[in-house]
């Protein structure tokens, strides 16, 4: 019995794809990036050069993943989420992206797609979230900001911050190593 050979997607030539994980057609994949066993990667979501995502990530439609980045195992990225160039995004970290979630509309007709409305939530360049954060919709991570472990993120977060606790609160600044120069 001959094995049947599937066409690799021309967008993603030069990454290494596990056979367990789901990346559409349509989806891009940058040269270099490892895309670990049972994740899934959504139609239009492009990921960048030299990327590492992690088992069990999922990618949702059309979001935006820039070059080197790292995302850890279990972390969900839902449409509307642009991360980064050097972005760290740790495990189970999970992006909301409607505001106003609800299953039904009011009449109690199921919604659908076109009832939703995407906020747009950006990481900026080097940022890092913490394992099990929480990021609402339409929030700024700033460029080089610590976001510690469980925090639930309920607003913007300025550049090189650090924010604990929930809501999330800065309590200090650090540097690109991530060392802590000023306590607020």
């Amino acid at each position: 019995m001959r094995k049947k050979v599937e066409k690799a997607n021309p967008a993603s030539v030069g990454a290494k794809i596990h056979p367990s994980a789901d990346v559409a057609k349509s989806a891009k994949v940058g040269k270099g990036t490892e895309i670990w066993n049972d994740v899934k990667v959504r139609d239009g979501a492009e990921i960048g050069t030299n990327c590492m995502i992690h088992k069990g990530v999922y990618i949702d439609e059309d979001v935006q993943v820039g070059n080197s980045v790292k995302i850890q195992v279990g972390a969900s990225i839902f449409k509307g989420v642009t991360i980064e160039d050097g972005a760290f995004i740790g495990p189970h970290v999970c992006f909301t992206n409607d505001k106003n979630p609800r299953a039904i509309n009011p009449d109690g007709s199921n919604k659908k797609a076109n009832d939703w409305k995407i906020s747009k939530t950006l990481v900026k360049y080097g940022a890092s979230i913490g394992a099990n954060a929480t990021i609402l919709p339409g929030i700024t991570v700033g460029k080089w900001a610590l976001v510690g472990a469980g925090a639930v993120v309920t607003r913007d977060i300025p550049d090189f911050a650090i924010v604990v606790g929930s809501p999330a609160k800065v309590v200090g600044f650090a540097n690109e190593e991530g060392k802590i120069v000023k306590r607020v």
